[in-house]
């Protein structure tokens, strides 16, 4: 499944334009590579996403095209969450 899309089924970021302009921006980073919106994104996979002063860093545990808002978080692990110092 391609990034962008991911990244709006698991509801890490709630629209797909912005997931993917968060990406054309290289604030996120797929097994600490440097992502476009197109990347391929499997299970296993670490992906790094820069909010701002925040860095987040999920393991993909699934892929999947439809999933309900309740059951979102049950694709993802968020291994580390953690304060960027500027």
């Amino acid at each position: 499944m391609r990034l962008d899309k991911f990244l709006k089924v698991s509801r890490l970021i709630k629209r797909r334009p912005l997931a993917k302009e968060i990406a054309e921006q290289e604030r996120i980073k797929v097994n600490g590579i440097v992502a476009k919106p197109s990347t391929k994104v499997t299970t296993g996979d670490e992906i790094e996403i820069v909010f701002g002063q925040k860095i987040v860093t999920v393991k993909v545990l699934s892929v999947k095209e439809h999933v309900k808002k309740e059951e979102a978080a049950s694709l993802y692990e968020v291994i580390r969450e953690e304060r960027r110092e500027e």
